[in-house]
């Protein structure tokens, strides 16, 4: 199967000549502890997986989906609480659940956009008195939503090919054990950073293989995401418990705790740490990996050095883009807080240390010093395998100490064949 080279890709066809040519106790060598680490990813899997139901309870009564209904009028009417206010009175078609076609009214504020037409979903609840108590959830977003994953689906397989059905492969399957694994251990109480460590391997595994195919460059760039990531993990442990973090800024931890769940929410703010900056460290090492094999495809003769330091500029300049998204992305995701806390007219260094707002400066921070420590650790390791290559002699024959001069060309006609 061909592959199309894209940015960060590491290309099987275009790289075979120069694995093909890595010693083979190197290639050995890094198959085996590739191997290694798979060993230890299952069997972390097998240990934390996660059992079946435990009979949680759901005191909030946020167990199940919300029912999807359809606005077919609106209209301003006095509130019922309060006739000297108005209301916005929501005709309702539901579209599911027990109560299905039937039509029921919910009362909203003026200022409600609902508007007629709009697809919502609703909460229904049977009160002790037998009444229903029917409440407004939210919008239903489904149909935009496909729509752009449709669109992103298409962008990528267009422009990737063969190669980008991969990267979809791997994303899928990325999901899959946040999903299957991750969030149902940690429902179960298991140890957030173990789960978060062994969902990281797994996730490594099967995105950079799928998306990139099993070559030693792909080896390379594995082994050094788990490098950086263990760098970042030490790091996110060392600063988190340094600054006193609970873990308990997130309101949705005050949920979970509500619903009955025995999870740590300090190891669980390590966990995101860990797993949050997965996703840019194979970037990176990928990237990097790449950089050197085409480096060496290009100048064969090139060693150690002459590999690390064109890698490094390269990295330097993703380095410096990939850094300042990193934390543009953090900054963007904590803007309103940030908006709330210059309303209340505080000072920089003092809503820097709240801890909803410290914990994601120490994630940014921590997150950053592991992306600047992968650059040189993946260029390391790959201009050491392929300095390693073993070069063929097929132009001139080796020097002889007592042999005799090989005889010149022959003319045409009948000879002696030469054997080679």
């Amino acid at each position: 199967m061909g592959h199309d080279h894209s940015h960060g890709a590491i290309d099987a066809a275009t790289h075979g000549e120069i694995e093909d040519a890595v010693d083979p106790v190197v290639r050995r060598a890094l198959w085996w502890t590739v191997g290694a680490c798979a060993v230890v990813v299952v069997l972390g899997l097998i240990v934390l997986w996660p059992g079946g139901d435990d009979g949680r309870i759901d005191p909030l009564g946020l167990d199940g989906d919300p029912i999807p209904a359809t606005v077919t009028a609106v209209e301003e009417v006095p509130c019922d609480f309060d006739p000297l206010l108005a209301c916005k009175l929501i005709e309702i078609r539901i579209e599911g659940g027990d109560l299905e076609s039937e039509t029921r009214t919910i009362e909203q504020p003026l200022s409600s956009t609902i508007a007629d037409g709009d697809g919502i979903l609703i909460d229904v609840e049977a009160l002790p008195d037998g009444t229903e108590l029917i409440t407004f959830f939210d919008f239903q977003r489904s149909t935009p939503m496909l729509l752009l994953l449709v669109l992103f689906v298409a962008a990528i397989l267009v422009l990737g090919r063969w190669r980008g059905l991969g990267a979809l492969a791997g994303l899928a399957m990325s999901l899959m054990v946040i999903v299957v694994f991750a969030l149902p251990a940690l429902l179960d109480g298991r140890n957030p950073v173990a789960i978060a460590l062994v969902a990281a391997g797994a996730i490594a595994f099967v995105a950079l293989f799928l998306a990139h195919g099993i070559t030693l460059a792909t080896v390379v760039a594995l082994l050094a995401t788990f490098a950086s990531l263990a760098i970042t993990g030490a790091l996110a442990w060392i600063f988190l418990t340094a600054s006193k973090f609970t873990g308990l800024s997130d309101d949705s931890v005050g949920f979970l705790t509500a619903l009955g769940s025995d999870i740590d929410p300090r190891g669980l703010l390590l966990a995101g740490v860990v797993i949050g900056a997965l996703g840019v460290l194979d970037d990176v090492t990928v990237t990097q990996v790449s950089a050197v094999w085409e480096l060496k495809r290009a100048t064969p003769d090139a060693g150690f050095r002459d590999l690390v330091q064109p890698a490094l500029r390269i990295g330097r300049d993703h380095i410096s883009s990939t850094v300042n998204t990193l934390f543009l992305a953090y900054a963007g995701a904590a803007l309103p807080l940030l908006l709330l806390f210059s309303e209340a007219d505080q000072s920089i260094g003092s809503v820097a240390t709240r801890e909803i707002v410290a914990v994601e400066i120490v994630r940014a921070l921590v997150g950053s010093i592991g992306l600047v420590a992968s650059v040189p650790i993946a260029t390391a390791l790959a201009a050491k395998v392929v300095s390693s290559t073993i070069q063929p002699n097929t132009e001139t024959p080796p020097p002889t100490t007592g042999g005799t001069i090989p005889p010149p060309p022959q003319p045409p006609g009948p000879s002696r064949r030469r054997s080679s």
